[in-house]
């Protein structure tokens, strides 16, 4: 996995901060291989409650993870019980990496 400790901490506190204590995050693309170079960060962020607002909620998290990562580009798909799951989950579910 290519991130450093601060980014991981970067991630999860973030994704605390804005979806709550529940929020389980992870890393699945490019970033879980280690040979790889660059990449963006790929982030899947699992929520036991409901979502109002998922697209508000998920740019909010990408911009500041971003941020904090000094500009890289940070995508991030939500999980919750009221959204479509899509067969990216599946994909980052099963290839991806619990933070």
């Amino acid at each position: 996995m290519r991130l450093t400790p601060s980014q991981i901490d970067a991630i999860k506190s973030t994704a605390t901060a804005v979806l709550g204590d529940g929020a389980q995050v992870t890393l699945f693309g490019s970033r879980v291989n280690d040979a790889a170079k660059g990449g963006d960060v790929d982030l899947m962020i699992e929520v036991p409650q409901d979502l109002a607002d998922p697209a508000v909620m998920s740019a909010r998290i990408a911009s500041q993870v971003s941020r904090a990562m000094h500009g890289r580009r940070v995508d991030v798909l939500l999980k919750a019980p009221n959204l479509l799951e899509q067969p990216i989950h599946r994909i980052a579910a099963h290839q991806g990496v619990a933070l």
